[in-house]
Formats: C-alpha cells, sequence, structure tokens
C-alpha cells in the first residue's frame, strides 16, 4: 500500500531547507535518513539545462519548485516537448535502470529549487531502498502515460487545443496564475512556429481565458480553459492525482 506524502516542510536536508519534493516526502525515516546526507540544494534558473541527451548524468535532480521540459532535438535544429517534471518526481530516471546516458534534453523550464545528488550515491542507495525503488517505478510509469498522450496530442491536436493542455500541466506544477513563458519558447516546446503560437495566444487572450503579459501569461479563467481542453489533458490529469498533483 503506497504511503501517503509527509506535508510540505515535514523534512529537510542537511543543511536545514524544507523539502517539497513529493518523492523525497513519501519515503519512510530509514530510506530519507539514506539520501539525507547527499542531498545537494540548488537554485535552478529558467533555461537551465540539467543534462544533455547521450551525455552522461551527473545528477538526478528532486525538484522543491519550479519545472523541467524533457524535450527531444532533431538535426536540422529543431526540438519538441515530451514531457514535464515538477516536484512529483525526479530529473535523471535513465539511472534507476542502470542506464547512464539520458535520451532527451532536460533543461529548467520554470525556475525553482531542488536537491540533487550524485549518480554514483544514488545508485548505491537505491540498491537497499525498496520503497524508493517503487516510487520511482510508479513515477516512471504514470510519466510514460504522460509521454504517450503527449506524442498522440501533438499529431491529432490543433495548436489552440495543444496550448491549453500545456498551460493547464504547467499551471497544475507551478500552483501560480503567473506562467513565465515568452512566445519563442513556447514555439520550441509545441514544435510549431511562434506565429502560429502567437496567434493561438490571441484567441485565448481574447476570449478572456489568459492574459498576455511581457515575457509571461497569467491564466484568468482556469475552469474555462479546462473545458476547452482536449481530451488528453483530462487522460493525464487522472494520472496526476496519483502523483500527488492536483
Amino acid at each position: 500500500m503506497k504511503a501517503t506524502p509527509l506535508h510540505p516542510g515535514a523534512r529537510s536536508d542537511s543543511s536545514g531547507r524544507a523539502v517539497t519534493n513529493v518523492i523525497l516526502l513519501s519515503l519512510p525515516d530509514e530510506e530519507y535518513g539514506l539520501l539525507r546526507p547527499h542531498l545537494e540544494y540548488l537554485e535552478l534558473p529558467q533555461y537551465e539545462i540539467l543534462h544533455e541527451p547521450g551525455e552522461k548524468i551527473d545528477f538526478t535532480y528532486f525538484l522543491n519548485q519550479g519545472m523541467a521540459s524533457l524535450v527531444a532535438l532533431s538535426r536540422d535544429g529543431r526540438s519538441v516537448e515530451v514531457g514535464i517534471v515538477g516536484r512529483e518526481g525526479m530529473v535523471g530516471m535513465s539511472l534507476t535502470v542502470g542506464l547512464r546516458r539520458g535520451t532527451f534534453r532536460a533543461i529548467m523550464q520554470m525556475a525553482g529549487n531542488g536537491m540533487r545528488i550524485r549518480s554514483e550515491a544514488f545508485r548505491d542507495i537505491l540498491l537497499c531502498a525498496p520503497t524508493l525503488r517503487s516510487e520511482l517505478s510508479r513515477f516512471a510509469l504514470m510519466h510514460g502515460v504522460q509521454v504517450a498522450q503527449l506524442a498522440a496530442c501533438n499529431r491529432l491536436h490543433e495548436i489552440g487545443q495543444r496550448l491549453i493542455r500545456w498551460l493547464l500541466m504547467c499551471q497544475d506544477r507551478m500552483d501560480s496564475s503567473f506562467l513565465p513563458l515568452t512566445h519563442e519558447f513556447l514555439a520550441q516546446m509545441l514544435g510549431t512556429g511562434r506565429p502560429s503560437v502567437s496567434l493561438a495566444v490571441g484567441a485565448l487572450e481574447n476570449a478572456g481565458l489568459i492574459e498576455n503579459l511581457r515575457g509571461s501569461v497569467k491564466i484568468l479563467n482556469r475552469k474555462s480553459l479546462e473545458k476547452a481542453a482536449c481530451e488528453c489533458y483530462g487522460i493525464i490529469q487522472r494520472f496526476n492525482g496519483g502523483l500527488g498533483l492536483k
């Protein structure tokens, strides 16, 4: 039976900073005690790259705040987001199955902070931490559903619906109506051109659902956004509940 996570701030790292990552809060004391001496707190600015595809993964990251994107890159420089991770999960999942290199770029889409742990220490601890292995397996399964649904959404739905789904998923992880996003970055994440994104953002703003600010988007009417979203968001949202998201 899955343990109920402790409330955010019920645990701290070795320097006394509060932990809000759902996986770290879900561990029994003895397993968290193994991790705690190795957790290194760090601020994570927007657009910081955590690891690149094909490169050795030196650290795993447990986010407390902010959001990271997993981005697929093509040889001609194009990119599309294939997954996002917030406080519900971990960045560097390849290490859990013995792989030392990642497939996608992991980049901080929205600034935050978190804990990182060196990959060597993480692999050693994973061998004697059954609850951690179980929690990461659950996250991997649910994140796999997210990745598959995003692929379907990118193939089947228009840019407007994809933008709505994406904004809702971001807000689920940020707990804020303000999302620091530029049209250029939105285009990169959605795998489309900037003019298409600007048109879609303008349509949502004209409908009174969002406010387009300089370098950010403010969500004004979440309920209406949810009604306008494609079914992909609802499918992903059902799994979000199992990851400790609303």
